[in-house]
Order: structure tokens, then sequence, then C-alpha cells
């Protein structure tokens, strides 16, 4: 959410040259990200991207979709995220189209990642044992009639709400016929959903692996959040899953004094950057073990790190100047050919939008789309192995 100190994540850049590399990913790399030497071959750094916003931390909420809300009317899709498309395309091929996991507390409004394509914020899984809960705790007999019970009325009061609206669409201007026809697509957004949720009542959740984990505090769930998205692909019980780490991921349960927010603000203290490179050195440590668990899981004749294209970032570059450019991006694993750093010169007005590498990885996860949000193509670079 705070992005990462810029001097510290970024690695030795060795030229000048648009997205140049050829190595295995591992050159140079910055004290923020050594943890992720292990990994060497199947990861990349990319510099040089992002959406061309401005809102400092108001346009993080745009890092998925490289759109902000309040600009959301004026696209074909609104401000869907990366996630979220992939999700419409699996159906109810997974018990979870997808999963998003983060505070629903904190400053700036708490978890915003993840937005469907109506404009509505997806909300948050807050904690490990909620997650947990989720995955591998089986619904009883009762709750299972319940819940079928309810999955009626809601396709009853659907279906009432769609005949009234068609019934007055006649009698409406463009401006009023353009919300009704916004407020029909929420309506069939939920009627997907629906229809992909209740095919799994009387489907057995997987066993759970261990006994459910208590939540605690942000910092220190974080190692369990990426121990049960990893179990959540690993089981199939989903194939997309978000995870924020917001404005809760206190500085103070480290044993600092300020808070992650008012470090990130650091003014060149040279304090408050040692503080900022160890909380940001602990969250990339954590994403490298949740790296060495996929590569440790097989998944068929590879393992699902190969299978899984992995994205690690922030919609904020520099936190204490409020930028949103040059964002700090990795992609991991996927079955691509990974590199050193590629480096995408940022005055140069042919640099290609964060959305392109959007776009290839959605062709990745089997999306045949054309575009997505502003992308003027995929990016190039990032061919499969």
């Amino acid at each position: 959410m705070l992005g990462f100190y810029p001097e510290a994540f970024w690695p030795e850049q060795t030229d000048d040259v648009n997205a140049s590399g050829g190595g295995d990913g591992s050159a140079g790399l910055s004290t923020t990200l050594a943890s992720l030497a292990p990994h060497s071959g199947d990861f990349t750094v990319i510099g040089g991207l992002d959406h061309g916003l401005k809102g400092g931390h108001f346009a993080i909420h745009a890092f998925l979709s490289g759109v902000r809300s309040v600009d959301a009317k004026s696209m074909p899709d609104g401000n869907i995220t990366l996630d979220q498309l992939a999700a419409e395309t699996i159906g109810g091929q997974t018990r979870f189209a997808s999963l998003t996991v983060g505070s629903d507390s904190g400053i700036h409004g708490g978890c915003q990642m993840s937005w469907s394509r109506s404009g509505t914020r997806v909300p948050p899984i807050t904690g490990p044992r909620e997650l947990f809960e989720k995955l591998f705790v089986g619904i009883a007999a009762a709750d299972k009639q319940r819940a079928a019970d309810r999955f009626r009325m809601k396709e009853s009061i659907l279906d009432a709400v769609r005949g009234d609206a068609n019934s007055i669409s006649k009698q409406l201007n463009r401006r009023d016929a353009q919300k009704l026809d916004e407020y029909l697509t929420s309506i069939r957004d939920v009627e997907r959903r629906l229809g992909d949720s209740k095919q799994w009542i009387d489907i057995e959740k997987p066993p759970a692996p261990f006994d459910a984990p208590n939540n605690t505090n942000m910092v220190d769930d974080l190692p369990m959040l990426y121990e049960l998205i990893a179990l959540a692909l690993q089981t199939d019980s989903t194939r997309i899953a978000t995870l924020e780490i917001g404005g809760d991921f206190e500085a103070r349960d480290f044993g600092f004094k300020s808070g992650y927010h008012s470090l990130s603000h650091h003014g060149q203290r040279e304090e408050s950057i040692e503080a900022l490179k160890t909380i940001e050195a602990y969250q990339v440590e954590q994403f490298s073990r949740f790296l060495t668990k996929l590569r440790e899981t097989e998944c068929g004749e590879s393992n699902l790190l190969q299978q899984t294209s992995v994205l690690f970032g922030s919609g904020m570059g520099n936190a204490n100047s409020h930028t949103n450019t040059n964002l700090p991006i990795v992609v991991a694993g996927g079955g691509l050919r990974h590199r050193d750093p590629m480096w995408f010169d940022r005055s140069s007005p042919h640099r290609p939008p964060l959305t392109n590498l959007f776009l290839t990885l959605l062709h990745r996860f089997g999306v045949p789309a054309d575009r997505f949000s502003t992308s003027t193509g995929t990016l190039t670079g990032l061919e499969l192995v």
C-alpha cells in the first residue's frame, strides 16, 4: 500500500536499454529483494512502468485496474481489476472464483484492491482464521438448507427487480437509461456469482491440514495468510487470489515507535529509512517463502510455481513524495522466460503502460482478451519458456 523505499528496492541498473536483460533474474539484487535470491530464474523485476496516474495514496486503489474508481465511467469495462476479469472467465470451475484477502480497516478505507465490473469493491477476507474457515470448515446440513433457501429468495428478488426495470426502460431519457443499464449490469454480475456458488453447496471442502489459526496482527499473520493462499491454490479451491498488505501493517509490531505510514514519509531521516528497510525486507521475505511453497508443490509434471503467475508490487512508487510513477513490480513463476531486471525508459513517450503486463498475465491465464484497461498490447520480453 505504501510502496517501497526506492533506493533499497531497485536492483543495480546496468544499462538504459528498454526491456534489456537476458540473465537468470538475480543480477544485482537490492537489499530489499535479497531474500529472492533462492528463486533465481523464476522471477523478473520490472522498472519504469506505471498507469500514468496521480493521486498519492488514493491512486493505489487503481493498481490492479489502471483506472481510478472516479474515472471508471469513461472506460468500457469500468475499473474491473486484473483478478476479477480473470475470475469471470473460469465461472464455477472452482469453489471460489477468486479470494481477496486484506484488512477492512486502517488508513484510507481499508482494502480496496479488487473491483468488479460494476465498480463495486470486493470485500476482503480479513484474517487467517476467517480464510481458514472459508477454505476448510464444512457446512452443517441445516446451514446448507438455509443457504439453498437464501439462493432461491435472492433469485426471485432479482427476477422481480429485472422485470420492473425492463418495464420502465422505454420511458427513460438517455442519461437515466444509462444509469439503468449500469444497474442491470450489477444485477447480472450478482446472478452470475449466485449461479457459480450454488453448485458447491453439497460438495465437501478439502480436509483441514491443521487446526484453525488465531488472528493476531497483520505483521505476524502475514506468513499464515501466504500459507493458506498456497493451500487454496494447491487444493484447487481457487485459481486466483489477491492479498493486500494495507494500512494496518504496523511498524509498531516490529518495535518501532512511529507508525508505518509516518515512516513512509521519512523526509530523508536515516532512522526512518532504516526502519522502512526492515519492514519492507520482511514483506519480501514472506513473499519469497510463498514462492518456495509453490515451487515445492507438485502440479502435474511441473510444480505450482511454474503453473502460477505471481505479481508482487504496489500502486505507489514513492510514498515520501506521494508519487504513483515507476511502480515497484516483481513477476514470478507462470512458465515465463524470466531474466535480469527489465528497465523501461521513463522519459520515453513510447514507454508501455503497466496494463500491458497485465494483458500478458491474462493471456497466460487463458483469457483471450485483445486489451485490458489502458493497454496498448502485451509486454515484450516475457515470453513463455
